[in-house]
């Protein structure tokens, strides 16, 4: 893989951050965009522009038809059984909150059980809670291990015949822990437990095929994976958009209404309600083409080079202390440093170009665990190489300068 003509790929690294080269290593938060994403939103707004789904003029049909591309092309990207089974949302949060509030609405009742892990980012948690609040149902955590895992024993001794769902992170967003996902839907299947997996920092890394993962839902992030902000996809079972009842009402959505009785329309449409981000998904699109022409199992091998480097790097500085040390690990790594907080660790790094986050990462629950209020987290994306990672350790030792007086 040549990263230099990757990185040329994305107009953002032209330009310099307080006088050095911009380092970026926020893409767990969201990645950067190449040029054939920027250029085809402009392009379409430009020359293509209509709403979806309405109208039947020329620019109507050519922008319906260039938005089912679209589609066909994320169900043949994630290798699922339908079109039909592709759901296009504002965001991974919106997909996830689809499935707690439609599922959770028909089928789960006072005294039901979620399964979820001590390691889900809050937007795999907070719309369980509403369900769990609204119905009286209870949420089982799995506990992470020492080294930021969650194991599969774990998760089978909490299932029980009161387990209704389990919703749980593919890849943890700060320890990187990759979690067994197939063996955790082989056993979700042996009691009959649907399965929803929060896809965000598994699918721009990973190779997801949903008819061999086996899971009913999977929510995208698309803008981790280098495409638009605003958009989302809900990977779901067939079986259940058609037992489902719709999530939002309004346009687009609806089959016939009657002043005494209203039908909905056949999925994917009856989960797509108003006015829908068409420029956004057309684009997306592209951000596919440009994961494609790479190859996912390239991009991943070189991440993990990246990371592995990385991790050895840092591990050389004492005062470094790395979170969590997973059987697998993604491409996330989350430090802490002695005797300084991670805000001023992030702020100080960003003088040197380097980009990082700090925070809890919207994983609270994971932080107290852990017994820390924070971390700082430098995550990978394919266009960052070694210098990248010799850079991080530079500027890190350039902040312990500050704090040493």
């Amino acid at each position: 893989m040549d990263i230099k003509n990757i990185k040329n790929e994305f107009p953002i690294f032209t330009q310099k951050i307080n006088g050095k080269p911009l380092v970026y290593l926020d893409s767990a938060n969201s990645s950067q965009k190449p040029k054939t994403v920027i250029d085809r939103i402009s392009n379409f707004y430009e020359t293509e522009y209509s709403n979806v789904g309405r109208s039947v003029h020329s620019l109507a049909v050519k922008a319906t038809n260039r938005f089912e591309a679209t589609r066909d092309k994320v169900q043949k990207y994630m290798n699922a059984a339908h079109r039909e089974e592709i759901i296009f949302t504002k965001g991974a949060t919106e997909a996830i909150n689809l499935v707690a509030s439609t599922y959770g609405k028909k089928h789960i009742n006072k005294g039901d059980e979620i399964l979820i892990t001590e390691l889900e980012h809050h937007s795999n948690y907070v719309p369980l809670h509403f369900i769990r609040s609204e119905k009286g149902a209870v949420i089982k955590f799995a506990s992470v291990n020492e080294d930021g895992d969650v194991e599969i024993d774990e998760i089978k001794k909490l299932i029980s015949n009161k387990t209704k769902i389990i919703a749980i992170t593919h890849i943890s967003n700060v320890t990187g822990a990759v979690l067994p996902i197939k063996q955790i839907v082989d056993l979700a299947k042996e009691k009959n437990i649907p399965v929803l997996i929060d896809g965000t920092q598994g699918a721009p890394h990973a190779y997801i095929d949903m008819q061999n993962i086996g899971c009913d839902f999977y929510a995208v992030s698309c803008h981790k994976m280098y495409g638009p902000n605003g958009l989302g996809i809900l990977y779901a079972k067939k079986k259940w958009l058609d037992d489902l009842p719709p999530y939002q009402g309004g346009g687009g959505m609806i089959n016939e209404v009657k002043k005494d009785d209203i039908t909905f329309a056949e999925s994917p449409t009856k989960f797509e309600a108003g006015t829908l981000q068409t420029a956004e998904v057309v684009s997306f699109a592209e951000s596919i083409n440009f994961i494609e022409k790479i190859g996912i199992k390239n991009i991943a091998s070189h991440e993990n080079e990246i990371l592995d480097y990385g991790l050895e790097k840092l591990r050389k500085n004492n005062s470094i202390k790395i979170i969590g040390n997973p059987k697998s690990r993604g491409s996330v790594l989350c430090f802490t440093i002695k005797g300084i907080h991670p805000h001023d660790i992030a702020t100080i790094l960003d003088d040197d170009g380097v980009a990082i986050r700090a925070g809890h990462h919207c994983c609270q629950i994971l932080h107290e665990k852990l017994g820390l209020p924070a971390t700082a987290r430098a995550s990978i994306g394919v266009y960052n190489d070694k210098e990248d990672m010799d850079k991080l350790s530079d500027a890190i030792k350039n902040c312990q300068k500050v704090f040493q007086g």
